[in-house]
């Protein structure tokens, strides 16, 4: 929260708590153009040293301002307050998940990052006027994107509407608005569009069709919108690369979810209360070289299963743990493909061809996945 607004009523102020918001960012900031007017002035008569420079605002900073004041009311600081715990020394522990949001329709629904309120507490919204309503968490689209859509009690609110990533150009002005650094609510920067399409790979499934930008983004900034400079969301901001490898000090990388990728699946939570996504019903571990080594396994790709739900698709299958599943119908489980984005790719009560490792032979089964 900002340090200059008054802490919210009945909350210690943010920096007492201990603020963890995943997928934090740092990326590099893009000033405004100017446009340098020279005039001369010859009411004197008098030497080149009367003339007098007048510098006068852009197209594309006016452009910036106008749509930073339309956004504004629309973005939010998203509050998630955890239930106090006992550590292991019997401390009290208190904690609270700070991210932003973007509402997208005047009803009442604000789109956030998932990992913002992935872990249960007490959800609550803070406008850019330090207004304060609470909020719940209507539904989100985890492990298969990063998207959460929560509810607020509606009444006197601005929604931002979708722009299309698909018309987005590099090297095009956007503008990122959130919480940076948890405290100060709704900080502009802005940026260009440095990349289209872009595939980042977190928590065992690849985001996919992300925007990159440098725009300067920080921890706090998670589920805030990157905008046109018509103030239209074309993207959410959802990660950054901080090093490659060995690599130290990597800058102005960052992630956002485009709005082609996340404005269907929003649509669909606000309507039906969900997004329609396949269910196969394990927990599985990647494999990779190391993780092939390190189980004795006899390939070095796939998906090792390690748990089958009770009563789920891959049961009535007859998956079992210790499986290794290769191949999803015509998709081959890989690094470059891993299960989930394998499973994304099918819908809902399609019957899939499967075809696994067990014991060292290959087995072929159907599955009819479900709707989560």
């Amino acid at each position: 929260m900002d340090p200059a607004s008054p802490p919210v009523a009945g909350r210690p102020h943010l920096g007492w708590f201990l603020a963890i918001v995943a997928g934090a960012f740092i990326g590099g900031a893009a000033s405004g153009a100017l446009v340098s007017l020279i005039v001369a002035d010859d009411s004197s008569g008098g030497p080149s040293d009367s003339i007098s420079e007048r510098r006068v605002l852009s197209s594309e900073e006016d452009a910036v301002t106008e749509a930073v004041s339309l956004a504004g009311p629309a973005i939010v600081t998203i509050i998630n307050e955890k239930p106090a715990r006992i550590d292991e020394q019997g401390r009290v522990v208190e904690g609270v998940n700070v991210g932003s949001g973007v509402i997208v329709d005047s009803r009442g629904y604000v789109v956030t990052n998932e990992h913002v309120v992935h872990e249960k507490g007490q959800l609550s919204v803070v406008f850019q006027n330090g207004e304060e309503r609470p909020a719940t968490l209507l539904s989100d689209d985890a492990p298969f994107s990063d998207l959460a859509v929560l509810q607020i009690p509606g009444g006197n609110l601005k929604a931002l509407r979708f722009g299309d990533s698909a018309r987005l150009k590099l090297g095009q002005t956007v503008i990122a608005i959130g919480s940076a650094l948890f405290e100060y609510r709704n900080s502009v920067t802005i940026g260009v569009i440095s990349g289209l399409g872009r595939r980042y790979l977190r928590d065992n499934v690849f985001m996919e069709d992300l925007i990159q930008t440098d725009a300067a983004i920080n921890s706090g900034n998670s589920g805030g919108p990157l905008l046109t400079t018509k103030g239209e969301v074309v993207g959410l901001t959802t990660n950054v690369v901080r090093r490659i490898g060995t690599t130290e000090n990597v800058y102005g990388i960052a992630f956002a979810i485009s709005s082609r990728m996340m404005e269907p699946i929003v649509k669909s939570i606000i309507e039906r209360g969900k997004f329609p996504r396949p269910y196969l019903g394990i927990d599985h571990l990647e494999i990779d070289d190391d993780v092939a080594g390190e189980q004795n396994l006899r390939v070095n790709r796939g998906a090792l299963v390690q748990r089958v739900v009770e009563g789920s698709p891959a049961q009535a299958a007859g998956i079992r743990p210790g499986d290794i599943i290769l191949r999803m119908g015509r998709f081959e489980v890989n690094e470059d493909l891993p299960l989930l984005n394998v499973l994304a790719r099918f819908n809902p009560t399609d019957k899939v061809p499967v075809q696994l490792l067990r014991d060292g032979r290959a087995v072929e089964i159907t599955v009819e996945v479900t709707e989560r």
